[in-house]
């Protein structure tokens, strides 16, 4: 894992859309405990579908922004127009 950290986190850093993903899968995963924890039993299928359907969507993204040429820089920040 230590020899993935340095290009998974260029990745990230690269993609603001996939940090914004990771986030919402631990929201989802912590929604999903605390649920749980209250005994409201969330069947697993369903979690595991919505999170394979997001990265779906998001590689179709970041392939079709890739393809247009309109990648962001790594600069790019809210306001700031797209390299």
């Amino acid at each position: 894992m230590m020899f993935a950290a340095r290009p998974i986190s260029a990745f990230v850093d690269r993609h603001p859309t996939v940090k914004m993903l990771a986030l919402s899968f631990l929201l989802l995963i912590g929604v999903t405990l605390i649920a749980e924890g209250f005994g409201q039993h969330i069947p697993k299928g369903y979690v595991y579908f919505a999170m394979a359907f997001s990265v779906l969507v998001e590689a179709l993204n970041l392939r079709a922004r890739t393809a247009r040429g309109t990648e962001p820089s790594p600069h790019s920040g809210p306001g700031r127009p797209l390299a």
